[in-house]
C-alpha cells in the first residue's frame, strides 16, 4: 500500500476503529504526492524547534509529538504539564490507522458526587479549582510513554531530551506566561513548592526572568529511564501521594497504579466531500462539531451574508451544546447515545425548530427546568515526511492548572476535577452545565471539550485544534468550515471568533468579530451579544496538498510565543 494515500469522503457519518475499515484508505484513495516537508505548529517556538529536532534525529512524527508535548511542559505551565492529561489524535501513514489515545484524567477512588457541596449544598468554588483536591489522577506522563512505545521509533531518553535540557537550563518569562499567571498569583501563593519556582519573591516574574525546574527535569528523567512505572508506581508515586495528602488531597498509591491509558475510536464525520476525523467521548468535541455541521449541511454558507451566517450557526451551537450538557459523559461509566447523536436524521429535526429570522431562547429547547439563566490548555499540529499526522491538544484546566505543586515533583497538578459536574445544572469555571452523565464517580474521566481534530478534503489534508475550555469545539468549527470554503491555515488561526453554549444565552464574540451594524443586525433577531474585551484560543494548523506535496503551517497571532515551521 502507498503509505501517503489518503481516501476521500466515505458515504455517511460512521464511528469505526480506521484500522479494521482499510476500505476507506486503500482501493478508494488516489494516489497522494509525499510531503516535501515536514511541519509542526504549536504554541511554542522552543515546543516547535524540539519537535524538529528529533525529526531530524530519526524519529517519526510520533517521537516529535512527544518532544513537542514535554516541552510545552516546561515552557508553557499554564497550559500543560506531567500533573494534566492530552488527547493525541493520530494518522499512521504506513498502515492507515487513525485512533485517539485518551490520556484524560481520572477521578481518584476516594471521589464523591457531592464532594465539593458545602452545608448549603452549593458547590465550594474554591475546593473545586484551587490545591490538591481538584486535581484528577493524570495521564500525560502515561500518554508521552504510549506513544513512544507503540508509535514512535525512538526510546524516551532521545524524544525527552529536550525538554530535559530546557528544564534544566531555564526558559525566559513571556507575556503570555505573565498575563495568565496574574490571575493565579495569589492561589499559587498558598503553596510554597509552587511559588518558589514560578514566582519571583511571590510576585508575578518579569518579563525574560528565567525560569529553571531542576525537579521536572529528574520527574523526565525518570520518566525516560523507567516509562510508567517510573511514575506511577515506587518511590517516585509514594513521594508524589505524600505531597498530595499533605496539602488536603485525597489520591492514593493505587490511584496511580490504576492509570491506564486507553486507545478510542475516532468520530468520522461526512460533511460536503470532507471528512472531518475528530474526538470522541470522553470528549464532547466530536459529538458536537458533527451535531452543528449536520444541523448546517444544507445551507450554501458561504454564499450567505455574515449576520445570517452567524445567527445560523448559532443557533446550532445552542442545540449542540444543550445536547452536550444532557448526554454527554465517560463512555466507560455512561451510556452515551452516540448513533443517535451522529444520525442526519437527528440533525434534520433538530434543524425544523430553527428560525431564519428570530433567535430560539435556551430556555425554550426542551432541557431540565433546574438550568440556571446565567482557559487553560494548549494544542500543535505536525505533520512528518512519510505522512505521519498528529494533532495533540493538553491539558490543565484552568491556567496554572490548580496552582499546587507536590514539593520535589516539579510540575502543577491539574484541576480537571472541576469538568465534571459537581452539581446537577451547576456550571463549571468556563460557565458549562452538566448533569448525571458527567457525574463525580470513582476512577471515571471527566468530560472534555477537546477537539484534536484531522480533515481530509478531495485534495487537501488539515490537521488543527486549539485551547479555549468550553469554546474550543465553536474555534475548531470556525476553522475547519474555512478550510472546507479553500482557505489554508495563516486564515483558520487568525479568524475572528464568536460562540454559544446554551448557557448563558448569548453570543459570545472576540472584539472585532462583528461592527456595529452587525451586532446591532444580531441583536434585532433576539440574540444577546457580549464582544468582551479580549480575544480566546490559540490555534495551530498544518495542512497537505496531497496532489502536490506542498505543505503550509501557522500559529494563531494571538500569541507571539508561538511558533509554525516547516522544513
Amino acid at each position: 500500500m502507498n503509505r501517503n494515500r489518503i481516501p476521500p469522503a466515505p458515504p455517511k457519518v460512521a464511528w469505526c476503529w480506521l484500522l479494521l475499515t482499510a476500505a476507506l484508505f486503500s482501493a478508494a484513495a488516489v494516489p497522494a504526492a509525499a510531503p516535501r516537508h515536514a511541519a509542526i505548529a504549536s504554541a511554542h517556538y522552543r515546543a516547535t524547534a524540539a519537535g524538529h529536532e528529533i525529526l531530524e534525529a530519526g524519529g517519526n512524527a510520533f517521537d516529535a509529538a512527544v518532544a513537542v508535548a514535554a516541552t510545552l511542559a516546561v515552557v508553557e505551565p499554564s497550559s500543560s504539564g506531567l500533573g494534566g492529561g492530552a488527547f493525541y489524535l493520530l494518522h499512521r501513514a504506513s498502515d492507515g490507522k487513525i485512533v485517539m489515545i485518551d490520556g484524560r484524567e481520572t477521578a481518584p477512588a476516594a471521589a464523591h458526587r457531592d464532594m465539593y457541596l458545602d452545608d448549603n449544598g452549593d458547590v465550594d468554588r474554591d475546593l473545586a479549582v484551587n490545591g490538591p483536591l481538584a486535581a484528577g489522577i493524570p495521564g500525560q506522563p502515561a500518554a508521552l510513554v504510549w506513544l513512544a512505545e507503540h508509535y514512535g521509533r525512538l526510546p524516551l531518553t532521545k524524544s525527552l531530551a529536550p525538554a530535559i535540557r530546557i528544564a534544566r537550563d531555564g526558559f525566559a518569562v513571556d507575556d503570555k506566561y505573565r498575563a495568565l499567571l496574574a490571575g493565579r498569583r495569589t492561589v499559587m501563593q498558598r503553596w510554597p513548592a509552587a511559588s518558589e519556582i514560578f514566582l519571583a519573591a511571590g510576585e508575578v516574574p518579569a518579563a525574560g526572568a528565567l525560569i529553571r525546574q531542576e525537579d521536572l527535569a529528574r520527574t523526565l528523567e525518570l520518566l525516560a529511564a523507567e516509562g510508567v512505572a517510573g511514575f506511577y508506581r515506587g518511590r517516585f508515586a509514594a513521594h508524589l501521594v505524600a505531597g498530595v495528602r499533605a496539602a488536603g488531597g485525597i489520591w492514593t498509591s493505587d490511584d496511580l497504579a490504576r492509570y491506564t491509558v486507553k486507545e478510542r475510536e475516532p468520530l468520522v464525520i461526512d460533511y460536503r466531500g470532507y471528512r472531518v476525523i475528530t474526538a470522541p467521548p470522553p470528549s464532547s468535541g466530536g459529538i458536537a462539531l458533527a451535531e452543528i455541521l449536520n444541523i448546517v449541511e444544507p445551507y450554501p454558507l458561504d454564499a450567505m451574508g455574515k449576520v445570517p451566517r452567524a445567527h445560523l450557526l448559532v443557533e446550532a451551537m445552542r442545540r449542540a451544546y444543550r445536547d452536550r450538557s444532557i448526554y454527554l459523559g465517560d463512555p466507560d461509566f455512561v451510556a452515551v447515545p452516540q448513533r443517535l447523536l451522529l444520525s442526519k436524521d437527528y440533525a434534520a429535526g433538530l434543524r425544523a425548530a430553527i428560525r431564519l429570522d428570530r433567535a430560539t431562547p435556551s430556555d425554550l429547547i426542551a432541557g431540565f427546568a433546574d438550568a440556571p439563566k446565567g482557559t487553560d490548555t494548549t494544542h500543535f499540529s505536525l505533520l512528518d515526511r512519510d505522512g505521519n499526522l498528529v494533532a495533540g491538544t493538553l491539558t490543565v484546566n484552568l491556567p496554572y492548572g490548580s496552582a499546587f505543586m507536590a514539593p520535589g515533583s516539579g510540575f502543577l497538578l491539574n484541576n480537571e476535577m472541576d469538568d465534571f459536574s459537581a452539581k446537577a445544572g451547576a456550571p463549571n469555571a468556563f460557565g458549562l452545565l452538566g448533569y448525571t452523565a458527567n457525574a463525580i464517580e470513582p476512577g471515571k474521566r471527566m468530560l472534555s471539550s477537546m477537539s484534536p481534530t484531522i480533515v481530509v478534503g478531495p485534495q487537501r489534508t488539515a490537521v488543527l485544534g486549539t485551547p479555549g475550555g468550553s469554546r474550543i469545539i465553536t474555534m475548531v468549527l470556525l476553522g475547519v468550515l474555512d478550510f472546507v470554503a479553500g482557505h489554508g491555515p495563516q486564515s483558520w488561526v487568525a479568524l475572528p471568533r464568536f460562540h454559544h453554549q446554551y448557557y448563558p444565552d448569548e453570543i459570545g464574540a472576540e472584539p472585532d468579530a462583528f461592527d456595529n451594524a452587525e451586532r446591532a443586525a444580531l441583536e434585532a433577531l433576539g440574540h444577546i451579544v457580549n464582544a468582551g474585551g479580549r480575544t480566546w484560543g490559540n490555534m495551530h494548523g498544518v495542512m497537505w496538498d496531497r496532489a502536490t506535496g506542498e505543505v503550509s503551517a501557522a500559529s494563531d497571532p494571538r500569541w507571539a510565543a508561538g511558533k509554525a515551521e516547516v522544513r
